[in-house]
C-alpha cells in the first residue's frame, strides 16, 4: 500500500502531504487517519507514548470523544528527504462548553510508501471564548478558500 505523495518531499510534494493530513484528521474518523501509518507507526503525543495502528485508532476514539466539535489547520514549517516538520492550531470544546485553541509542532517520518512511520507531536491547549473562535467551516474539510495559520495570525 502506498500514501502518495512519496519521499523524497518537495515543497509541493510536502504542502500536499500537509493538507491531505490536515483533511484525514478533519474527518475525526480514527480508522481512515490511523490507515495513513505503518502497522507499527511509533508516537509521542504530549506526555502519551503509542505503537501500531490499534493503538492510534484508540487514542484518537479518546481523544475526539472529548474534544468536541474539533476543527484543525496545519501549516508545513520544514521538510527534508522523508521528514516533514508542521506547525498546527485546533479549536475545540469541552462537554462543559469551555472552547480552547490547542497549538502544537510535529515532527513526522515516513517510509517509503509516504505512510508516516513516526510522530513526534508537542501540544498546548489555551482556553479562549467562543467570540474568540476563528474556525467556523462546517465540521469537515476546511474550504479551500478558508485563511491558514499565517493568514490569521497564528
Amino acid at each position: 500500500m502506498t500514501r502518495p505523495p512519496l519521499p523524497p518531499f518537495d515543497a509541493e510534494t510536502a504542502a500536499q502531504k500537509v493538507r491531505l493530513a490536515e483533511d484525514g484528521w478533519n474527518t475525526r474518523d480514527p480508522e481512515k487517519v490511523a490507515g495513513a501509518y505503518t502497522v507499527d507507526s511509533r508516537w509521542r503525543n504530549r506526555a502519551e507514548f503509542l505503537t501500531g495502528r490499534d493503538d492510534i485508532v484508540a487514542f484518537l476514539t479518546r481523544k475526539w470523544q472529548r474534544e468536541l466539535e474539533y476543527r484543525l489547520i496545519k501549516e508545513l514549517w520544514a521538510f527534508d528527504g522523508n521528514r516533514i516538520a508542521v506547525r498546527f492550531a485546533y479549536e475545540w470544546h469541552d462537554d462543559s462548553g469551555t472552547w480552547f485553541r490547542s497549538y502544537g509542532n510535529e515532527n513526522w517520518e515516513f517510509d517509503e510508501n509516504g505512510l508516516m512511520r513516526r510522530r513526534h507531536a508537542s501540544i498546548n491547549d489555551l482556553p479562549i471564548s467562543e467570540a474568540d473562535r476563528l474556525y467556523h467551516w462546517p465540521q469537515g474539510r476546511r474550504p479551500d478558500d478558508h485563511p491558514g495559520l499565517s493568514d490569521l495570525g497564528l
